[in-house]
């Protein structure tokens, strides 16, 4: 088994490694021999949340190493410690629970991770020796990896054609039925949102369809937003704005992460993936300001902005999704700026139509420590959504409540009946911090997996 950097199976000359907390540090330091706790009061060690020590024997060799966490079910606590400790293999030997233990490993996991396509890291992380039955673990720390890989690569590497190929490998490896429409098959298979933004790249536009499951299981569709990159259309992004777009992507990344991660796991539910993979670019074909777009479900559309242009190649694949009568329908997308003002990086928005879905996404999120907080679905804000030549505008002129009118734009294309549930999520790191390196990351992705879990399970 190959396992991602920073674990092994192999604790062969691992040294020992200590966990503790701030408020049971005392306990701990009092059980360690006379001169441990020596130099541990040296060092100014107090069990601090990331912090790392490491404790030398009687030679000067490295005898065993101690690290410092906040919240022992939380595994950024533990993602400070394979660049803090040397690089070298430790094996956990205090007492943590079933739960602590697996945060610890996926923390261990995601603190471990560098982007290497391009740039080797400087050193190699230290590695934890892991046992028991890691495969639930290690399934979730792939899902997790694969969205920080796909949102890291570069358009030029990731575009419509390679998201479609990530599928494609997918749909191979666990035996489901791949679909592809792309260029002006779109338009011809009624899908002309998506061929409206991504008309003017040079490559082509698609929605990409995979299924997978038993028809006797309970079907799951889920859409993800695939911008992969976003100029900003016509209403062209600044240039710090334009930098970081190779991320518009993020929701795609994490629709794909999840199709994955059920799939590895095998849990009974039927799946639906549906990706409208665009590059929202600036060329002779690119769709205006004040056009009026036709969608699947047969509403019009007044481009009020190019930059809006997610929620519009959504707006089909949620009418294609919701044909099939899932019981659930989820949709992942870096949607707005909007929710990042009002929320922050690290705190993603979830829209539902369902309280249950929603209750059971957030509870998920709390217990697992991967936060989401619940956004209304403010009808009275329809109004700024009016047009006055179409059905619905993508925008309008007010910079008020931009991430709730998103979400009741797409809400506009799901039928009422239909139990869903959008999360707006920002998929990257700003900054460098322990367990989350500057770039692509996983949010709410983890607390979708067990509340689907839980969904089959029911």
């Amino acid at each position: 088994m190959t396992l991602p950097a920073g674990l092994t199976l192999d604790s062969t000359d691992a040294l020992p490694l200590h966990v503790v907390t701030r408020a049971d540090y005392a306990e701990w330091r009092g059980a360690q021999p006379a001169a441990v706790g020596t130099w541990l009061d040296a060092q100014g060690f107090d069990g601090s949340a990331y912090s790392a020590l490491v404790v030398p024997d009687s030679d000067g060799r490295i005898a065993a190493a101690v690290i410092g966490v906040g919240d022992r079910l939380d595994p950024a606590a533990y993602g400070h410690a394979p660049y803090a400790l040397p690089a070298r293999s430790w094996r956990l030997v205090d007492p943590l629970d079933a739960a602590e233990t697996a945060a610890l490993q996926l923390g261990w996991g995601l603190g471990s991770y560098r982007f290497t396509r391009y740039k080797q890291p400087l050193r190699a992380p230290a590695t934890l020796a892991i046992e028991g039955d890691v495969d639930a673990v290690l399934a979730e720390l792939a899902a997790c990896l694969r969205v920080r890989d796909l949102v890291n690569t570069p358009t030029e590497h990731m575009g419509p054609d390679q998201l479609e190929q990530v599928c494609c490998e997918l749909a191979e490896r666990f035996g489901a039925h791949i679909d592809v429409v792309s260029g002006d098959d779109l338009l011809r298979q009624n899908y002309p949102a998506i061929h409206a933004v991504g008309r003017a790249s040079h490559r082509a536009p698609r929605l990409i369809t995979l299924r997978w499951g038993d028809a006797a299981h309970p079907h799951v569709a889920i859409c993800g937003k695939g911008v992969c990159f976003d100029t900003g259309g016509l209403d062209l992004k600044p240039a710090d704005g334009m930098r970081n777009m190779k991320k518009d992507m993020g929701g795609a990344a994490h629709a794909i992460a999840l199709a994955e991660w059920i799939m590895a796991r095998e849990l009974p539910l039927r799946i639906s993936l549906f990706v409208p993979a665009v590059e929202n670019a600036i060329g002779p074909d690119a769709f205006r300001p004040g056009e009026v777009i036709a969608t699947r479900a047969g509403l019009s559309v007044e481009i009020d902005n190019t930059d809006a242009e997610g929620r519009v190649v959504l707006c089909d694949a949620l009418v294609r999704a919701a044909e099939d009568k899932p019981e659930l329908l989820l949709d992942f997308a870096t949607l707005t700026g909007a929710a990042r003002i009002a929320l922050g990086p690290d705190l993603p928005a979830v829209y539902a139509n369902d309280d249950a879905v929603a209750g059971a996404w957030l509870e998920a999120g709390a217990r697992l420590r991967d936060p989401l907080w619940r956004m209304p679905l403010w009808r009275p804000y329809w109004r700024y959504l009016t047009s006055n030549v179409a059905d619905i505008a993508n925008g309008g002129p007010s910079r008020m409540a931009g991430s709730i009118t998103a979400a009741l734009y797409l809400e506009r294309f799901v039928p009422a009946q239909q139990k869903w549930a959008h999360l707006d999520v920002y998929a990257w790191n700003d900054s460098d911090r322990p367990g989350k390196p500057t770039g692509g990351e996983a949010q709410g992705l983890r607390a979708a997996y067990a509340m689907l879990q839980a969904y089959a399970g029911a």
